[in-house]
């Protein structure tokens, strides 16, 4: 496990659903949030995470004053392979969120093997540690299986523009309950199943 980085337009919660996407029924998440991003995102909601993973989660929800906080809490919890995952959310870009604290945080993730998520909010890419880049845009859902009129099971625009381990690209993206995060590559394949050909394959669970 390594430190992955993603970047979501201001208030979109994208972001919340790639790092969720990784994590299966019965994932033990610690989410922190600095001021701004609770105060302009509102606080991670239990009941929807559950029904994203297909069944229950624990949440322990921390909510810290200043991004420096945040950087704090999850080098500290990242020390604890109880947890399957620790998701840090950040507005803006503030200056103590450098290269050195990404390092930090990559080489604490990398020696526990907890998954560690940086979700930023209003910012643009700078020089990080983390091991995979993304970008995440919410799109159009696609329609109800039972009520055409309704919407249907979420879908983002997921583009991976960093990675040391594979290829960079832009796919749609869903969030299976049975799978985790499909990606797909064009858009007609919404509402279908993932195809069983090559290409960017389900992202398999930690």
């Amino acid at each position: 496990m390594s430190l992955r980085d993603v970047f979501a337009d201001r208030t979109d919660g994208a972001a919340a659903g790639l790092a969720l996407g990784h994590q299966a029924a019965g994932a033990r998440l610690l989410w922190v949030q600095d001021r701004l991003s609770r105060r302009e995102g509102g606080r991670p909601h239990p009941a929807g995470m559950a029904a994203l993973l297909g069944g229950p989660l624990v949440l322990l929800h921390l909510d810290v004053p200043r991004p420096a906080d945040v950087l704090w809490a999850m080098e500290q919890a990242l020390g604890c392979r109880g947890l399957s995952a620790v998701v840090g959310e950040i507005w803006g870009e503030p200056a103590v969120l450098d290269l050195t604290a990404t390092r930090r945080l990559a080489l604490r993730a990398e020696r526990s093997g907890v998954q560690a998520w940086l979700l930023r909010h209003a910012a643009t890419p700078s020089l990080s540690a983390a091991r995979e880049r993304w970008r995440l845009a919410a799109m159009p859902s696609a329609p109800s299986p039972d009520d055409p009129h309704a919407p249907g099971e979420a879908l983002w625009r997921a583009e991976l523009f960093r990675s040391r381990d594979r290829a960079a690209g832009m796919w749609l993206a869903r969030c299976d309950p049975t799978k985790g995060l499909v990606l797909l590559r064009d858009a007609g394949e919404v509402g279908r199943p993932a195809p069983a050909r090559p290409g960017p394959p389900v992202l398999r669970r930690a």
